[in-house]
C-alpha cells in the first residue's frame, strides 16, 4: 500500500509543480506575413491584441513620372482608448496616425475624426537611376481586447503636380490634410484645415461642458492657381522709379534755390532790401531797453541803424551791456551750456512783459542768441542718440521674426498683404519696405535745405547784417534738424514695421510720427515764443512718456475699463495743465510749499478773476478761443476712448496728435492772415501741395489691405493685387505720398514767415 502510495506522489509531482509555477501571459499570435495588395481596392477587415495585418503595394516608377499615393483609412470604432493603429513604411521614411484621429481646441475641446488619409510622397525616378521599384507596407493593428473594425484604401494620386496658371479643385479637412507637388522649383504645398471657426477666422463660444469630445466632419473645398513670380526686370524698374520720383523732388528744390540765388543778385545791384518808407529811407524802430546783459538787445532795434539798403550794426547791438566791451562773436563755439537762462534783469521783468494786453516778438525774443541756438540744437543730438538706442533692437527683432517665418513657414505670423507680397532674399514683401524710401530720401533733401538756410543765416551774423540780427522771426534752426532726422527715422522704423507686420510691432511705425507731430507743435509755438519754449529734456521725457502709454495701451487697453479711465482722467489733466502754461505764457506758477492750503486759494483766485469775473471777454481773447476749441478736441477724443475703447491704440494716440497739430497750424494761419501778414507764394504753394498729397494720402491708407486687428484668415479676406507695376499696392503708394506730404508740410513751417524777413520785432505780434 505504501509503495502504491509512494508511486502515485512521485508521478503527479510534475503536475504540482506545473500548478505551483507562475504563470505567464498568453503569447499572442504572430502577425501574418505581409500579403500583397492592390490599388483602388478596398480591404476590409479586424485587428485585435494577437491580430495585426500588413499590407504590401508594389509599383514601378518610371522617369519623368511622379505617382504619388494616397492612403485612407476608415474606422467605425469609437473606443478612444484602443484606436486603430496605422503604420505605413517606405524605403526612406516612416508614417503614422490612429483612428479614431484626436485634435486639441481652445477651452481643452477636442475633434474626433474616423476617416483618416495621408499622401505619401515618392522616389522620383531620374535618367541615371532608371526605373524604381517602389514597395510600401501597411500595417494596421489595435490594441482592443474585442477587436476593431477598420476599411483601408490605397490609391494613385492622378493630379498631384501643380501647373502654371491652371486651377486644381480638390477638397481637404483638418484629417485630411493635402499636398502637392510644384515641378522645376522641388517645392511642396500643403494644405491644413483646422478643426475651429476660430482658428480660421469665425467667432469662438465657450463650451459648458470642457472635456466633451466633438465629432465634427468638416471639409473645404480648395481651388488652388499657381502662377509665375514676377521677373527680374520688374524689380529694377520699382526701385529706378522710387528713386526718380523722389530725386525729381531735389531736382525741383534746386531750381527753386537757383530762382531765389538770381533774385538775390539782382535785389543786391539795386540795393532793393528791406522795407521803405515813401522818402526811400529804411523804417526802423526804437529800442525796447538801453542796455541789458548778456546781447539781450536781440529783438531791439537801434535807431543808428537808418538809411536805404542793407545795414550794419554798431557793436553795442551785437555785444553785451554797457558801451565800450568788445564786440563778441556770433558763433555758437564760445557759449557753455551753463549760460542757459542765466539773465536776473530779463528773469525780474518776466511777469510785467509776458502779461501784457498786446505782445510783441521783440518782448518774447530778448535773451541771447547764441544761448537760445544752442539750447535748440540739443533737439538735434537728443533726437539722433534716441533713433540710434530705439532702432537697433527694433531691427534685432524683425531679422527674428523673419527667420523664423523663413524657418518654419508659418504664414499667420505676419500679416502680409499675400496678393501683392514680393520676396527679395530674405524678405517676403520686399515692396513694401522699398517704399518707405521716399521718408529717408526726403529727410535727407529737408536737412540740406535746412543746411542751406543756416549756412546763410550764419553769413548774415558775420557779416553784422541787420536784418538777420533785428528784423523778422528769430532764426533757429535745431527744431527743423530734429524734423529732419525724424522723418528719416520713420522710413527707417516703418519698413522695420513692415518686414513682418503684426500687433506687436505696430508701435515702431508710430513712434516717430509721435515726435514728428510733437516738434511740429514746438516748432509752430517757437517762431513766435522764441525764449519760452520747452526744452529738449522736457520735450522728449514728453515723448517718452507718450511711448510708454502706447505700449500700456497696447498691451492693456483691449478690453480694460480701469486702463481707459486713468488714462482718460491722464488726457484731460494734461490738456488743462499745457493750456494753463500757454494762456500765461509760461507765468502761471503756484507755490506748493504753501502747507497752509494758500496754493488752493490761489488757484481759486485765479480761477475767478480770469475765468469768472472776465469771462465776458477774457483777458487774452486769441488764446482764449484757440485754447477752448483745443480743450474740446481732446476732451472729445478723451471720451471716445472711454466709451468705445478702440482696439488699435496707437492709431488712436497718433489721431490726437495729428488733431491737435492741424488745429494748432490752423490757428496759426488764421491769426497770421488776421494780422495784414501775407503769405509768400513758395509757402502758399506748399500749403496747396500738402492738402492736395495729403488727401490722396488718406485715401489709400483706408484701403486696408490686411488688418493684424483680426485673425490671419480674416486679414487675408481683404488682401488685394498690385496697382502700380505690377508691384506696389495701395499701401505701398499710401508710403509714397505721406512721405512727400509731410516733406511739403515741413516746408511749410520753414517757409511761411518768410514774408516778416523785413519787419521789424516789435510790430510782429504774438499768437
Amino acid at each position: 500500500m505504501r509503495g502504491c502510495l509512494r508511486l502515485a506522489l512521485l508521478c503527479a509531482l510534475p503536475w504540482l509543480l506545473q500548478a505551483a509555477a507562475p504563470q505567464r501571459p498568453a503569447r499572442p499570435a504572430p502577425r501574418e506575413p505581409a500579403r500583397g495588395a492592390d490599388f483602388d481596392r478596398v480591404y476590409s477587415g479586424v485587428v485585435n491584441l494577437s491580430t495585426e495585418n500588413i499590407y504590401s503595394f508594389n509599383y514601378t516608377s518610371q522617369p519623368g513620372q511622379v505617382n504619388a499615393v494616397r492612403v485612407y483609412v476608415n474606422s467605425s470604432s469609437e473606443n478612444l482608448d484602443f484606436p486603430v493603429l496605422v503604420v505605413v513604411r517606405q524605403q526612406k521614411g516612416v508614417l503614422s496616425w490612429q483612428v479614431p484621429l484626436l485634435f486639441q481646441g481652445l477651452y481643452q475641446r477636442s475633434y474626433s475624426y474616423q476617416e483618416v488619409s495621408r499622401t505619401l510622397c515618392p522616389l522620383e525616378a531620374t535618367n541615371d537611376t532608371g526605373p524604381l521599384q517602389q514597395l510600401i507596407f501597411v500595417d494596421v493593428a489595435s490594441m482592443a481586447p474585442l477587436g476593431a473594425q477598420y476599411q483601408l484604401l490605397v490609391t494613385k494620386i492622378k493630379h498631384f503636380q501643380l501647373r502654371t496658371n491652371v486651377a486644381f479643385h480638390f477638397t481637404a479637412s483638418p484629417s485630411q490634410p493635402q499636398k502637392k507637388d510644384f515641378p522645376g522649383e522641388q517645392f511642396f504645398v500643403v494644405f491644413v484645415i483646422k478643426p475651429e471657426d476660430y482658428a480660421c477666422g469665425g467667432s469662438f463660444f465657450i463650451q459648458e461642458k470642457e472635456n466633451q469630445t466633438w465629432n465634427l466632419q468638416r471639409t473645404k473645398n480648395l481651388k488652388v492657381t499657381i502662377v509665375p513670380s514676377i521677373k527680374e526686370s520688374v524689380y529694377v524698374k520699382s526701385i529706378l522709379l522710387s528713386f526718380l520720383i523722389f530725386f525729381s523732388l531735389y531736382l525741383g528744390c534746386l531750381l527753386v534755390a537757383f530762382v531765389h540765388y538770381v533774385r538775390f543778385q539782382r535785389k543786391s545791384i539795386h540795393g532793393s532790401f528791406g522795407s521803405n518808407d515813401d522818402s526811400g529811407n529804411m523804417v526802423v524802430s526804437h529800442p525796447i531797453a538801453a542796455t541789458t546783459p548778456e546781447g539781450s538787445n536781440y529783438g531791439a532795434i537801434d535807431e543808428s541803424s537808418s538809411g536805404p539798403g542793407r545795414q550794419v550794426s554798431s557793436s553795442s547791438s551785437d555785444g553785451g551791456g554797457g558801451g565800450g566791451q568788445p564786440c563778441q562773436s556770433d558763433t555758437d563755439s564760445s557759449v557753455d551750456e551753463s549760460d542757459f537762462d542765466t539773465m536776473p534783469d530779463i528773469e525780474s521783468d518776466k511777469n510785467v512783459i509776458r502779461t501784457k494786453m498786446f505782445l510783441y516778438l521783440s518782448d518774447l525774443s530778448r535773451k541771447d542768441r547764441r544761448i537760445v541756438s544752442k539750447k535748440y540744437k540739443i533737439y538735434f543730438w537728443n533726437i539722433i542718440t534716441i533713433a540710434v538706442f530705439y532702432a537697433l533692437p527694433v531691427i534685432q527683432l524683425v531679422i527674428t521674426y523673419q527667420t523664423v517665418v523663413n524657418v518654419t513657414g508659418n504664414q499667420d505670423i505676419c500679416y502680409y498683404n499675400f496678393l501683392c507680397a514680393h520676396p527679395w532674399g530674405v524678405l517676403s514683401a520686399f515692396n513694401n519696405i522699398l517704399s518707405n524710401l521716399g521718408h529717408v530720401l526726403l529727410g535727407f533733401l529737408f536737412l540740406l535745405i535746412v543746411l542751406r538756410r543756416d549756412i546763410l543765416h550764419r553769413r548774415a551774423l558775420e557779416a553784422k547784417d541787420v536784418f538777420a540780427m533785428e528784423y523778422g522771426i528769430p532764426k533757429h534752426f535745431g527744431l527743423f534738424y530734429a524734423m529732419g532726422i525724424a522723418l528719416m527715422m520713420e522710413g527707417v522704423l516703418s519698413a522695420c514695421y513692415h518686414v513682418c507686420p503684426n500687433y506687436s510691432n505696430f508701435q515702431f511705425d508710430t513712434s516717430f510720427m509721435y515726435m514728428i507731430a510733437g516738434l511740429c507743435m514746438l516748432k509752430l509755438y517757437q517762431t513766435r515764443h522764441p525764449d519760452i519754449n520747452a526744452n529738449a529734456y522736457s520735450a522728449y521725457a514728453s515723448f517718452a512718456l507718450v511711448i510708454m502709454l502706447t505700449v500700456l495701451g497696447v498691451v492693456f487697453g483691449k478690453n480694460d475699463v480701469w486702463f481707459w479711465v486713468i488714462f482718460s482722467m491722464i488726457h484731460i489733466l494734461a490738456s488743462l495743465a499745457l493750456s494753463t502754461q500757454i494762456y500765461y505764457l509760461g507765468r502761471f506758477k503756484i507755490d506748493v510749499s504753501d502747507t497752509d492750503l494758500g496754493m488752493f486759494r490761489r488757484a481759486a483766485t485765479v480761477l475767478y478773476t480770469d475765468c469768472i469775473q472776465q469771462w465776458s471777454r477774457p483777458l487774452y481773447m486769441d488764446r482764449m478761443a484757440l485754447l477752448v476749441v483745443g480743450n474740446l478736441v481732446n476732451w472729445s477724443f478723451a471720451l471716445f476712448g472711454l466709451i468705445y475703447r478702440p482696439r488699435d491704440f496707437a492709431s488712436y494716440m497718433l489721431g490726437i496728435f495729428i488733431c491737435n497739430l492741424l488745429l494748432y497750424l490752423a490757428f496759426y494761419i488764421i491769426m497770421k492772415l488776421r494780422s495784414s501778414e501775407k503769405v509768400l507764394l513758395v509757402p502758399l504753394f506748399c500749403i496747396v501741395a500738402t492738402a492736395v498729397v495729403w488727401s490722396a494720402a488718406l485715401y489709400f491708407f483706408f484701403q486696408n489691405l490686411s488688418s493684424w486687428e483680426g485673425t490671419p484668415a480674416e486679414s487675408r479676406e481683404k488682401n488685394r493685387e498690385c496697382i502700380l507695376l505690377d508691384f506696389f499696392d495701395d499701401h505701398d503708394i499710401w508710403h509714397f505720398l505721406s512721405a512727400t506730404a509731410l516733406f511739403f508740410s515741413f516746408l511749410v513751417l520753414l517757409t511761411l514767415d518768410d514774408d516778416l524777413d523785413v519787419v521789424r520785432r516789435d510790430q510782429i505780434p504774438v499768437f
